[in-house]
């Protein structure tokens, strides 16, 4: 009996030892820069006309492209853009762009949750375009007199996606290292990207990307249960890249002046359609009831044997002209709020269309894309700032972030709410204009 007793001893203590710990949320903070960076569409145009570096069918192209796009009259562009004929691509004003959203969003975490940065053990910093050597994680650690044996990442060039990345990467170092905090900042340097050709593909990017930053405090600590806004329940990772199309359909070069610039494929839709596709019917299984499970799995079951394809009365031939509908599971039965990375207008219509989701399932989305433009991969941190600026998130409630980048990637991050989080009184970038959304676009 004292044998068994004690082997029943050990097999608990292996299982609750080996087990993975929760990783929980335990604040984030989104940087907003100052009022004097702020530009409406109508300025944007004029700064670049004023710049000299477009033609006169670059700058109706812009403007075609900007007046379209869901971009509101108060988002932000470094001032090296805005208000100089200089070239803006520089080490020197990359560096400056990093240091005031970077320091910013976390000045304002560090406030927030009242930890120092001393006692922070990882650190990983995304940003796609811009990596100078000391990398932006050092950077960081210098500003901050971080601990010597700080866990550091620097992840450049994977896009707008590229934030869950970090997340999903701090999680696995918390799993290894017990009792510890982690940090992750997620930016895009907005100056160090500009392009000033004549390509359209790659004067695209100038009309969306925006200033932004979001710095997120991690913990797999048992003390910050109670503290803890959200607890990790799920992240969802595709990669597309071995596909050609897919990996160059967002993809960096130099136009035929030899001018640096992000060129956007007319395919890019298409293919992230595929890679949404493939990443849903991956997190499906993992959130969705029952119920709707057996119908998505009875569809493609159905698309996999007869092709989706229905026959014709007195034919066993499938009717190329009467094609099935592919079942779209109701996500909304898995969660009460959606952070769709804010690309573009477009982007998001087809979102809410082909995933059946609600005005109100993707408020959140054109309110940032909106008031903030595209801030890349921190935009779906401007999001849940949004909805908790809104008071819309309850105990229990389940969040889904979605994101799309180069590569190409789809990625998935849900969390659940470990209470009901009150409108912040400070240290949220919607306080002075939450009250005036949603507005109609």
């Amino acid at each position: 009996m004292l044998a068994f007793f004690g082997v029943f001893v050990f097999t608990l203590s292996v299982y609750f030892m080996s087990r993975p710990r929760s990783i929980y949320l335990v604040d984030f903070a989104c940087f907003r820069p100052s009022d004097d960076l702020k530009v409406s569409r109508e300025e944007f145009i004029e700064a670049a006309k004023k710049s000299g570096k477009f033609d006169e069918a670059s700058l109706e192209f812009q403007k075609r492209i900007l007046y379209t796009s869901g971009i509101g009259d108060e988002t932000y562009i470094p001032r090296s853009v805005i208000s100089s004929s200089e070239n803006s691509t520089t080490m020197k004003e990359g560096r400056s762009e990093a240091s005031m959203v970077m320091f910013g969003a976390l000045d304002e975490l560090f406030e927030k949750t009242k930890i120092r940065p001393k006692d922070v053990g990882v650190l990983v910093v995304n940003c796609s375009i811009f990596n100078p050597t000391p990398s932006l994680s050092a950077m960081i650690i210098n500003h901050y007199k971080m601990r010597g044996n700080v866990l550091s990442y620097n992840l450049g060039g994977m896009g707008c996606s590229a934030g869950i990345i970090a997340v999903d990467l701090a999680r696995d170092m918390l799993q290894a290292n017990p009792n510890n905090y982690a940090v992750v900042v997620s930016t895009e340097m907005v100056g160090y990207n500009w392009y000033a050709g004549k390509d359209r593909s790659m004067l695209i990017p100038n009309c969306f990307f925006r200033m932004g930053c979001s710095a997120v405090l991690l913990s797999n600590r048992r003390r910050d249960y109670h503290r803890a806004k959200y607890r990790l329940e799920h992240i969802v990772r595709t990669h597309k890249g071995a596909d050609d199309r897919s990996f160059s359909c967002v993809y960096q070069e130099e136009d035929e002046q030899r001018l640096k610039g992000l060129k956007v494929s007319k395919e890019l839709m298409e293919i992230g359609g595929d890679a949404l596709k493939t990443n849903i019917t991956t997190l499906g299984p993992l959130v969705l009831p029952f119920s709707e499970q057996l119908l998505f799995f009875a569809t493609l079951v159905w698309t996999h044997l007869f092709g989706g394809k229905s026959t014709e009365k007195g034919s066993s031939q499938p009717s190329m002209s009467a094609t099935k509908k592919p079942y779209i599971p109701d996500y909304k039965l898995a969660f009460e709020h959606f952070c769709v990375h804010a690309a573009s207008k477009v982007v998001l219509d087809e979102l809410e269309r082909n995933l059946e989701l609600s005005d109100k399932n993707v408020e959140a989305s054109r309110m940032t894309l909106h008031r903030f433009g595209n801030t890349s991969s921190s935009s779906i941190w401007y999001e849940l700032a949004y909805l908790e600026a809104k008071e819309r998130v309850k105990r229990g409630d389940r969040v889904w972030q979605l994101a799309f980048g180069s590569g190409f990637k789809c990625n998935s991050l849900v969390w659940k709410s470990m209470r009901r989080v009150r409108k912040p009184n400070r240290n949220n970038p919607w306080l002075d204009c939450i009250d005036r959304y949603p507005v109609a676009l």
